[in-house]
């Protein structure tokens, strides 16, 4: 049995969604600490989650240094415990 996986066009349309999002988020965090009120919010857990595995998924965080400054911040705060813990 052949294994299911999207078509091409599905996969490339997610991969613009992603590098459109990590550019959204690259634009505000050049100007703002976290995502929500210049302060760690629940926003930043969220998507912290999803971010900081980008590049298992095939996205280069390279591009983006705002994202990975922020990526380090949010990793920075008390009480992280990282997935590999």
């Amino acid at each position: 049995m052949e294994a299911d996986h999207p078509p091409e066009a599905e996969l490339e349309a997610k991969r613009k969604g992603g590098e459109r999002a990590l550019s959204a988020m690259e634009r505000h965090l050049a100007e703002h600490t976290f995502l929500v009120g210049e302060r760690y919010t629940i926003a930043d857990i969220s998507l912290y989650a999803y971010t900081h595995v980008a590049p298992e998924g095939g996205f280069s965080l390279e591009p983006f240094p705002a994202v990975r400054t922020w990526l380090a911040r949010v990793a920075a705060q008390p009480g992280h415990i990282a997935i590999t813990d």
